[in-house]
């Protein structure tokens, strides 16, 4: 299958991604807020690549580049979602091989991705790409309710 793959620039091409986007994050509610914080995001070095099947968008890959003590120089995965009907179609392969190349580009010494633990097909899908589990990620909801 022939993919187009192109970086999302500008507050209307963020727009069009909001559906799809909900597949991997069902908690986003509206389209407005969600291209806001896209851009502010972007503003702090987010990028989204884009894969159109025709005029079609059928994946999202978010990453940004980062640097810390743990890894040096990286780019984190924030996220990675391919259209139901399009998995297993090895898009998400070449999405995930994408943002590697654009990795070693930019001289990054790791691709560095969280994925949930109730999500085994991911996680099979990350092992068949070649990352491997290297710890646990903990989080604390600071504002709201508490659970």
């Amino acid at each position: 299958m022939d993919f187009t793959l192109q970086h999302l620039e500008d507050e209307s091409a963020l727009r069009v991604s909001f559906d799809l986007m909900g597949v991997l994050r069902p908690h986003l509610r509206d389209p407005g807020a969600y291209s806001a914080q896209l851009l502010r995001q972007m503003a702090q070095g987010y990028r989204l690549l884009a894969a159109w099947q025709g005029h079609r968008l059928v994946g999202l890959a978010g990453y940004r580049e980062m640097e810390n003590l743990i890894y040096s120089r990286f780019i984190y995965v924030d996220d990675l979602v391919v259209s139901p009907d399009m998995q297993r179609s090895g898009l998400g392969s070449r999405l995930l091989s994408c943002v590697r190349d654009e990795a070693v580009r930019r001289q990054c010494d790791h691709l560095v991705l969280d994925t949930g633990l109730h999500m085994a097909l991911a996680q099979r899908f990350y092992f068949r790409q070649g990352l491997l589990a290297q710890g646990m990620h903990f989080t604390q909801k600071l504002t709201g309710e508490q659970p």
